[in-house]
């Protein structure tokens, strides 16, 4: 490889540079990365480099005469971002631009070009500095899909100025579109997820149980209301009792299996059967001393009332120990414990 000597000066200079790159490049790696966490935005990756002696040296040879000096190469330190969604990308690059000081005439958004068969290549491109008057860097923002897409470009061979057959490009660019309306509709889909969470949170709070359908974000909302609270703290005066935190979400494959619909079905459980619930706990506590009870204790003791009293019998309640605590033939013991003290509350009602 033959550079000219002001080439080579400014190889040269790079090389003896690179420890301080290194260090800018690991600061503004780590200041990306703790304010996006501080924020709250979810990102696939985020990565960083400093460009390789060879990588240099092969761009100095191909146009190293247009560089008047090291600073006027921008990509030494390259950080890529890379998000999950397409309206995720603005709000990166509105915190990158508080960040650091961005060379606006340097930079670039790819993504107004409107080419056709550049998805990949349709990201954000900034010129930073951490002040006026530093070590330039660059950072790419862009999606997921088109990061996905631009590595299959890379991987096969094709850029959007190689010349191929018609065929092809018509490939390319039919590809390219359903990938970026694949973005386009993961993004609105969010949305409507979020909205979607929001009227949830809306009808459960009024109250209007019935008309929530019971799946995994409804019965969070619900679990919000602590709906089991009144029960548990009657089971645990039995004892006086500590309760202790625990998440009640694996027993949502329990509801759905009895076939409840919405949260209306639940809270008809809890008005109907908490009084023999509470019966139940306490055939099983007046005989211990047991201070500490799970917050789990009123659900799960209306949930092997409920089988019960549908008709269950011991397959039932094994299958509400199985699928909370793991199956195990020690719990078709317990279901027989739990169907005999059933029974006897049952005879002194």
């Amino acid at each position: 490889m033959r550079l000219s000597p002001h080439c080579e000066a400014l190889l040269q200079e790079f090389i003896e540079l690179r420890p301080q790159l290194i260090q800018l490049d690991n600061k503004v790696f780590e200041l990306l990365q703790t304010t996006m966490q501080q924020q709250g935005i979810e990102l696939n990756s985020i990565e960083h480099r400093i460009k390789g002696v060879e990588s240099l040296a092969g761009k100095l040879e191909r146009k190293g005469e247009k560089y008047h000096s090291l600073s006027d190469i921008t990509d030494l330190i390259g950080l890529r971002i890379v998000t999950f969604y397409t309206d995720d990308v603005d709000k990166v690059a509105a915190i990158v631009s508080q960040l650091f000081d961005i060379d606006w005439s340097n930079s670039v958004d790819k993504r107004k070009l409107h080419d056709f068969n550049s998805f990949g290549y349709n990201s954000l491109h900034y010129i930073c500095q951490l002040h006026e008057g530093s070590i330039p860097f660059e950072i790419q923002i862009r999606t997921a899909l088109q990061h996905t897409w631009s590595a299959i470009e890379h991987d096969i061979g094709y850029k959007g100025a190689v010349k191929l057959p018609p065929q092809y490009r018509r490939q390319f660019s039919r590809l390219a579109g359903m990938l970026e309306l694949a973005d386009d509709e993961f993004s609105r889909l969010r949305t409507t997820m979020t909205e979607y969470r929001r009227q949830i949170q809306t009808l459960v709070k009024s109250g209007n149980l019935s008309e929530v359908t019971l799946s995994t974000d409804s019965f969070r909302s619900y679990l919000e209301l602590h709906p089991f609270e009144r029960l548990n703290q009657r089971i645990a005066a039995v004892n006086q009792a500590e309760l202790f935190p625990a998440s009640l979400m694996p027993f949502l494959r329990v509801l759905e299996h009895f076939g409840m619909e919405s949260l209306g079905d639940v809270q008809a459980m809890v008005d109907d059967l908490s009084d023999t619930a509470y019966q139940l706990a306490l055939s099983q506590l007046a005989v211990t001393d047991l201070d500490i009870l799970s917050e789990s204790v009123g659900l799960q003791n209306l949930c092997v009332v409920y089988a019960l009293k549908h008709g269950g019998g011991r397959d039932d309640v094994k299958m509400i120990y199985d699928t909370l605590y793991g199956a195990n033939e020690s719990n078709a013991i317990l279901a027989d414990a739990m169907i005999r003290q059933y029974k006897a509350i049952g005879q002194k009602q």
